[in-house]
């Protein structure tokens, strides 16, 4: 089978970091110690110092595409193969492809080169990994398009981080050394904020944390080290079910606190035998407890629980274990020293055990479980022991058989040593022990003695009772440890499937949660949902978690050790070892609801879809009845006016003639303010409206926003000298407020003015536009701003009911808002509120310098 290459990735957490400088200076030492190393691919960027070190490097020639008249370059990945080099450089991982090409996306190509055995060399920003859209949306207000699985970047062998402060990197943006000149202003207030990269660059350190210690799990797997490395702290958090563990949860959360990179992780550990005392509902509020404060929760089933959660924390690599004092009586403690003291003593130096304190101490728990509830190897053992050697050793104790003796008394005596056999080991030991017994009694105790035959009548009846007693007692035994092992695994069953039936009430839809807990219950490698394609009869795998990356990989049932499906084209997969049939019954309800979460995730997809183009045909129709009507308005003054200018049956006069130029401008006028609108709205909609946020003085921009107005004496301005600037992009801000007092104007009443007013109000700035109309009743205040309405009786052709939506979304787009109100006697006032520059400054520099979140 040929070899399949190896994949580098330069991981930067914003443009211009220097990820494609340092992939081509790694290039450029490879070459020199004579690596057969070509470019496949790098974009330059028109970057001067990236174009001096593409020189001396062998360049593989793009292959071009037509689309919509214009060519584009893709890399040729063909031309790669055939050229057969070692490395291949091919920058910009997530990018997707020009139509037509093989390959929607390039990581799909550089999986290709890959396959034939090349090393690649790439690059990806830290905003483009798939499962970080939503955050980096949330934290740079931009959603990025071109994504790449995260699946991809975790299967590289090195990922290297391509690291800088944002400080470093605004001035490298400043000195032009990233963008042309005129693009440089918009990128700096804009996505190259100081707040913006210190967040992006955490997400990168955070992110790359988590694949180190990745590596560092596979590492000690692969060499088998069983010690705890204290890379980073884990905090794990011993669970019994009952009412203490919450304490024991908040405990170890604070702990967690000072050091940050901290993880707590709450485990649950229950015997298979089933017979643990824990509350379902204490269980389900500890995890909603323990997640709320980002924490994971565990559930894991073992017969020896100090063993299980010293297992679990070697393997997670924790370093610290909490556990709370034990609930037991004084007397409770002659059944042994307790689950504390067990972990405490066996957890050696390489973890702490930290023994908190609660109001449950000493209040008791019930009498342990009997240990004779399942029947273990050790039990087992001593059954043998006690059945085979207890009657030598009580032959050899008991002195010879006087004349008078009673052999009934002797029979008790080697009966009592067979129960206790049959007590401990169950069947097969208890009836070997009545057999030996047997035998002894006949040969040393019944008459003659030492010989084999037996003299009197009732001696041979005693020993045909004894033996009858005997095996009696053991089948009970061995039946009641039956009975009692079905019922606990029962009980097992019971609290395994209450904690998948509290998932499922609360809502939980995450499949890899689902398959983690499954994969830990049942104690497996990996776990995998696959589902086949009906019409190719092909598997593929749509979600799968694994101990280590080295795990083998299940993409078909043939791959699993253990497989259950779910109707005719779901099913769940697992390895590690082959389960005992009576597991699958539990595992059954685990790939139900595995196979309910993948259908509810796409009824949700398609939930959303079906949302969005109910909007969309929403918004066409309005669109289509404005185009129809509202805009016709405009059009039909303009071509009346037109046509009458042109009429040559009647002589205008001047004074006419200027009447209908007049009716032309304001009719072109208000077509060009309509069509505004709606490329506005446009933008809203389409989430392409970029603000420029910059410091601005009210008293500037207010006035110039009612130029266009036809009676700008209606509007009455107070804007005092001494308000504070503030913090918003003039362009949209001037189309805002325009919109919002010639709504206020065509409301208001004749002769009554609409007073526009400014003022300051702790760290923001508001501008109330005041009218005396009719107002607008409480519950219709919010529908007044959703598109394409109109208030009352409106007639047409005064507008298409975009001018408060579209000011509500530029305010909103320059972190502000827009909101109705009364106007006290009578009338309604719309009020824009804005940060102050000064509060803008201040929170982009506490965002820059405030710790980010903790966590994976």
């Amino acid at each position: 089978m040929a070899r399949r290459g190896r994949l580098r990735i330069y991981l930067g957490a914003a443009p211009g970091v220097g990820k494609t400088y340092a992939m081509l200076s790694e290039a450029h030492r490879r070459a020199e110690r004579g690596t057969d190393l070509v470019v496949a691919l790098v974009e330059h960027h028109d970057r001067p110092r990236t174009q001096v070190l593409l020189q001396g490097l062998e360049q593989v020639p793009r292959t071009e595409f037509r689309y919509r008249e214009r060519v584009f370059s893709e890399m040729d990945a063909d031309a790669v193969i055939r050229r057969a080099p070692k490395v291949a450089l091919v920058d910009e991982l997530a990018h997707t492809n020009v139509p037509g090409s093989r390959n929607e996306k390039r990581y799909q190509d550089i999986e290709e080169l890959l396959d034939a055995g090349i090393d690649v060399i790439s690059t990806v920003n830290i905003q483009h990994l798939e499962s970080l859209g939503d955050v980096v949306e949330s934290i740079t207000g931009v959603r990025q398009r071109e994504t790449v699985p995260d699946e991809v970047v975790r299967s590289a062998e090195q990922i290297e981080l391509v690291d800088m402060a944002p400080e470093a990197l605004r001035r490298r943006m400043a000195h032009g050394n990233i963008y042309a000149p005129d693009q440089v202003d918009a990128a700096l207030s804009h996505y190259f904020r100081p707040g913006n990269l210190t967040a992006l660059r955490e997400l990168a350190l955070l992110w790359t944390a988590d694949r180190v210690d990745a590596y560092l799990q596979r590492y000690r797997s692969e060499h088998g080290i069983r010690s705890t490395w204290h890379a980073r702290e884990r905090i794990v958090v011993g669970l019994t079910g009952g009412p203490e563990g919450s304490t024991l949860i908040r405990r170890a959360a604070r702990m967690a606190a000072k050091s940050s990179g901290s993880e707590v992780l709450a485990v649950y550990v229950s015997r298979a035998d089933g017979l643990t005392s824990a509350s379902p509902r204490e269980l389900a509020a500890q995890r909603t407890l323990v997640e709320q404060l980002g924490g994971s929760f565990h559930h894991v089933i073992g017969d020896d629980i100090p063993a299980s959660l010293l297992d679990f924390a070697r393997g997670v690599n924790a370093n610290q274990i909490v556990l709370g004092s034990s609930r037991r009586k004084a007397w409770q403690y002659i059944f042994g020293p307790g689950v504390g003291s067990t972990v405490a003593r066996e957890s050696g130096s390489d973890i702490d055990v930290h023994i908190v304190t609660h109001d449950e101490v000493a209040k008791g728990r019930g009498l342990p479980s009997a240990r004779g509830a399942r029947l273990g190897r050790s039990r087992l053992i001593t059954g043998w022991i006690i059945g085979i050697a207890g009657p030598l050793l009580l032959t050899l104790a008991m002195p010879e058989p006087s004349p008078g003796a009673e052999f009934a008394s002797d029979v008790l005596l080697f009966l009592s040593v067979t129960v206790l056999a049959a007590l401990t080991g169950g069947l097969y030991p208890g009836v070997v022990s009545a057999f030996v017994g047997s035998l002894l009694l006949n040969y040393y105790f019944a008459r003659p003695t030492r010989q084999w035959s037996v003299s009197e009548g009732h001696n041979v009846v005693a020993i045909v009772v004894f033996f009858a007693i005997a095996v009696a007692v053991a089948t009970v035994v061995d039946r009641s440890a039956r009975r009692t092992q079905q019922a606990a695994r029962l009980r097992a069953e019971s609290e395994t499937l209450t904690l998948l039936a509290g998932s499922v009430l609360r809502g939980e839809d995450s499949l890899t949660a689902l398959l983690e807990r499954a994969r830990e219950t049942f104690g497996m490698e990996a776990a995998a949902l696959l589902e086949r394609d009906p019409e190719r009869r092909k598997w593929s795998c749509v979600g799968s978690v694994s101990v280590t990356d080295q795990a083998r990989p299940l993409n078909k049932p043939d791959d699993a050790d253990v497989d259950v499906p779910v109707g005719d084209r779901t099913m769940l997969a697992l390895s590690g070892r082959v389960l005992p049939a009576e597991d699958r019954r539990v595992l059954t309800a685990f790939a139900a609801h595995a196979a309910a979460i993948l259908d509810r995730q796409r009824l949700k997809d398609e939930a959303v879809r079906a949302h969005k183009l109910a909007e969309g045909n929403r918004i066409r129709t309005a669109l289509l009845a404005a185009v129809s009507h509202d805009l016709r308005t405009p059009l039909s003054a303009i071509k009346a006016s037109v046509s009458s200018l042109r009429s040559d049956d009647v002589a205008w006069s001047d004074e006419d003639e200027a009447d209908l130029l007049e009716a032309i401008e304001q009719g072109a006028d208000r077509l060009d303010q309509l069509v505004g609108n709606l490329l506005d709205m446009s933008r809203l909609q389409t989430g392409t409206v970029e603000p420029l946020i910059r410091e601005i003085d009210l008293d500037e921009v207010v006035p110039r926003a009612l130029t266009g107005m036809p009676d700008v004496s209606q509007v009455q301005l107070d804007i005092p000298e001494s308000l504070p600037f503030a913090a918003a992009d003039p362009g949209l801000l001037e189309r805002g407020v325009a919109n919002i007092v010639e709504n206020a104007v065509k409301y208001s009443p004749q002769g009554q003015r609409v007073l526009v007013r400014a003022s300051s109000l702790g760290n923001t700035v508001e501008l109330r536009v005041v009218d005396r109309g009719p107002g607008v009743p409480e519950g219709d205040k919010e529908r007044i701003f959703e598109p394409f309405q109109r208030y009352g009786d409106t007639p047409r052709g005064n507008g298409v009911g975009l001018g408060l939506a579209v000011a509500r979304g530029f305010a909103e787009a320059m972190h502000g808002t827009l909101h109705a109100e009364d106007t006290p006697g009578g009338g309604l006032t719309m009020v824009l509120t804005l940060p102050t520059a000064r509060q803008t400054a201040r929170t982009e520099r506490e965002t820059a310098h405030a710790p980010g979140p903790r966590g994976r």
